[in-house]
């Protein structure tokens, strides 16, 4: 389509938004209904009050908001930062504007998340003791490591016999145990990312990574066998990004949820090694890093001693805070089903201010990283509200906090939630929406593990693109943003991601910007708004997420995990708990 023919859409769409935006109301009034137009949802698509409202939405409206969130003014959206609540604020005051109800506690728009605030401070230190210490050459905090306390405590003193653990996973499902049995109170492990080489599909995903292989898995389960601390092995290949993203993601102030009383001791020390600096300690150890890399891809693997001890004075800046996570709704029109719920997410945080970059710019923006999804997902709201047909079930939206802390503000919802997991139908999460135009093809995380996937089907018919796998399974997105919160309750989700086959490009050229984005502007001051984006891809997967919202919530039946998947037995157990409770 030529430039002046998105143009006269976009003007025609604006003119049609305006027409139903007065039809809408203020939040509590009731609904302009044409109950004449419902259609079965189910076989026909949207009901033609609905449709209309779909097709106002517009890039041009996306792109107000993404050049506001992605803006100087707003710092970067910090976690706990004044830009991240300059963010929140914006946030609802919009879905206030199109008439969404407040969907959070108190009749609020805004769930109140308490996370704590841990900076490792520069007099912090790391050393090695033993016999081969002498040889294991001076380290320095980011460039050789990052490091911190998960005690949350200012100060702690902390050393620890040195243990090289694997992958550091103990998975019965996959027939894998990298402890073997060890008793890890008291010492320090260390350990690989990812997981085992496989090519089996049915082995840790094949080529794709699972949890097990992410960090936030090797902390969780060295926490829960009683490590003192745990030490991670960076390399660019298997984390999926340079050493600059870790030091630019750990080498400042991160969150913490609030300790739970009742779980696991913390980790007094955790943090990631550089390769080289990896290399060179396990050298003086008297082991080679690739032998242990080839010994700990099979499942024989035992734990080695290093004849080392780490030890780490660690000094931490403290600060506890609420962040926000922002909540609207749409209410569903079925008595029977209003109770469930489809919720859409997209997280408004990044890094805030950090490290400067060559240019002296020193703002970690986060314009595509998520001011775009957020963005989309605002317009994909207003339209909803216009729609003059209720949803049977109703749809949330909420612009979580802290993903960039480790998911902490969706997994605050999951643990906190308005609706019963059993009673949410589906989770759509948008991260990183199309900044560079419309793709012919289109990725659904996860959509292939429910039946969602029949829905997803059809909305590729209904929009004319392809549905395509992860172009990058080993990288593991799946795991990565706010969608498996919701997974882990048992929820069917899925992530939305544009494809790399652009219209008016080679195939190979998304390919080529991908990897550009990931070398030298993801989580850097360089992931910064461009007015001559095209955000047609941006409209595009507003207007399908759009699309999939409404028509699950019309669905007669609830998204269901395919059998045997992991999260299918969460689901059950959220079911059991509905019908325990209506009993």
């Amino acid at each position: 389509m030529s430039r002046s023919g998105r143009w006269l859409r976009h003007t025609a769409a604006l003119l049609t938004g305006v027409a139903l935006f007065a039809a809408a109301g203020d939040p509590g009034t009731g609904w302009a209904q044409d109950q004449g137009a419902r259609t079965d949802a189910e076989s026909n698509g949207l009901p033609t009050g609905v449709e209309a409202a779909m097709n106002t939405i517009s890039s041009a409206r996306i792109r107000v908001h993404l050049r506001y969130l992605s803006s100087d003014l707003l710092e970067g959206r910090g976690t706990g930062d004044r830009g991240a609540e300059l963010a929140a604020e914006h946030i609802q005051n919009y879905f206030q504007l199109s008439s969404l109800w407040p969907g959070a506690p108190g009749n609020s728009y805004k769930q109140r998340v308490p996370l704590v605030g841990v900076e490792t401070m520069a007099a912090s230190t790391l050393a090695f003791t033993g016999a081969g210490a002498a040889a294991v050459p001076a380290m320095t905090l980011q460039n050789d490591y990052v490091l911190w306390t998960e005690t949350q405590r200012p100060a702690v003193d902390v050393g620890g016999d040195m243990v090289f653990v694997g992958y550091g996973i103990d998975a019965p499902s996959q027939s894998w145990d990298d402890y073997k049995g060890l008793d890890v109170a008291g010492k320090v492990l260390l350990m690989l990312v990812n997981d085992p080489p496989s090519e089996d599909p049915n082995h840790f995903g094949g080529k794709g990574l699972t949890y097990f292989g992410r960090w936030t898995y090797k902390y969780e389960i060295a926490a829960k066998k009683g490590a003192l601390g745990v030490l991670l092995i960076h390399t660019d290949e298997s984390a999926g990004y340079a050493w600059d993203v870790v030091r630019n993601s750990w080498g400042k102030e991160r969150s913490q949820n609030e300790l739970d009383p009742n779980g696991p001791a913390p980790l007094s020390m955790a943090g990631w090694l550089t390769q080289g600096s990896a290399r060179a300690l396990l050298t003086a150890a008297g082991q080679d890093l690739d032998a242990l890399r080839a010994a700990a891809a099979r499942p024989d693997f035992r734990p080695v001693p290093l004849g080392l001890a780490a030890t780490a004075h660690i000094e931490t800046k403290l600060r506890n805070f609420e962040s926000i996570n922002v909540i609207g709704w749409v209410p569903g029109a079925d008595e029977a089903l209003k109770s469930e719920a489809v919720i859409i997410t997209a997280h408004y945080d990044h890094l805030g201010v950090g490290k400067p970059d060559d240019t002296g710019d020193n703002v970690y923006n986060g314009a595509y990283d998520n001011a775009s999804g957020v963005s989309a997902m605002l317009e994909m709201a207003r339209a909803m509200r216009l729609g003059t047909v209720k949803p049977r079930r109703s749809i949330v939206f909420i612009a979580v906090t802290a993903e960039e802390q480790g998911l902490l503000g969706s997994e605050y919802y999951a643990e906190n939630p308005t609706f019963a997991p059993g009673k949410i139908a589906a989770n759509i999460n948008m991260d990183g929406v199309s900044v560079l135009g419309v793709t012919q093809d289109m990725t659904f995380l996860g959509g292939e593990r429910s039946t969602l996937g029949s829905l997803i089907a059809d909305a590729a018919s209904r929009f004319d693109f392809e549905v395509v796998p992860d172009a990058h399974p080993e990288q593991g997105f799946f795991y990565r943003s706010d969608h498996f919160n919701f997974a882990k309750i048992g929820v069917p989700s899925i992530s939305i991601r544009h494809g790399q086959h652009f219209e008016g490009h080679e195939p190979e050229w998304g390919e080529v910007q991908w990897k550009e984005y990931r070398d030298s502007r993801y989580h850097r001051p360089s992931d910064e708004y461009d007015s001559d984006w095209d955000l047609d891809g941006a409209e595009q997967t507003a207007r399908i997420a759009f699309y999939l919202a409404y028509r699950i919530s019309e669905s007669s039946q609830l998204p269901a995990w395919n059998a045997g998947d992991e999260f299918a037995a969460a689901r059950a157990r959220a079911l059991d708990g509905m019908a325990g409770a209506s009993n």
